[in-house]
């Protein structure tokens, strides 16, 4: 594992952008949907995953969406780990300009950086339909069924970006913009196999190309770093002396 040779290019790098997946968040006990055995190879009465998980499911079974959604894709109790917390005093050191995460779980922010960009939404954010009132991530956990507006009494849907949904144009256009003025890209822990998420890459023309995960990817090719590992170990010995 060439860990000295990414601490050279992070130490070198002045514009550094971070490109994350589930693979980031695993060591926080957040699991890996798309992996082998993970959520997404499952079924549940009959439907799978990603048909629960769309916008068309949410607007005619809500409450069954939320029966799913809080079993399955909410992790209160999940805390920052290795990976997050360096990055954040990357964010400290204004080496690293931009976080584009993939990820839903809000541990970034969590853990402190402020210049992150979450593409496909956060379950710590929630708005009522119609009168767009904003809720935190309790008002989530703690009702029955599913939650409504104290407002108005609509119904309140995750900031998450459902299977059939296009996401928010200016967390695109952020990411996009801090891509392609990176001098350096690290993409940890993502087979980079959803998109548009994934194409963004593309926007990159910096010098280094870091790509660190357990499966191949499709950036493989044009790495600078290709560091076959699992992020959180990778990030642990970046903080060793």
């Amino acid at each position: 594992m060439s860990i000295e040779k990414l601490k050279e290019i992070i130490r070198r790098s002045k514009r550094i952008v971070f490109f994350g997946g589930a693979g980031v968040s695993t060591a926080s006990g957040i699991p890996d949907f798309r992996s082998e055995d993970g959520l997404y190879s499952e079924r549940f009465k009959g439907i799978s995953p990603e048909e629960i998980l769309s916008a068309s499911f949410f607007m005619l079974h809500t409450a069954e969406f939320y029966d799913f959604y809080r079993s399955h894709m909410i992790y209160p109790d999940a805390r920052p780990n290795s990976v997050h917390k360096y990055l954040y005093d990357l964010e400290k050191q204004d080496k690293l300009r931009g976080i584009v995460t993939q990820n839903i779980d809000g541990l970034h922010r969590e853990a402190g950086n402020k210049r992150v960009y979450e593409l496909h939404g956060s379950v710590r954010e929630n708005y009522c339909v119609d009168c767009e009132a904003s809720y935190p991530l309790e008002k989530v956990l703690q009702s029955d069924g599913v939650p409504r507006c104290d407002k108005c009494g609509g119904i309140i849907k995750p900031w998450v970006v459902l299977y059939g949904e296009i996401p928010d144009k200016y967390t695109m256009i952020g990411a996009c913009r801090e891509i392609s003025g990176a001098d350096t890209l690290i993409v940890a822990g993502t087979s980079l196999s959803v998109e548009p998420a994934a194409s963004l890459i593309n926007e990159f023309n910096g010098r280094n190309l870091v790509v660190i995960n357990k499966v191949p990817t499709p950036a493989d090719e044009k790495a600078t770093l290709l560091l076959r590992a699992d992020v959180d170990e990778v990030f642990r010995k970046l903080t060793e002396e």
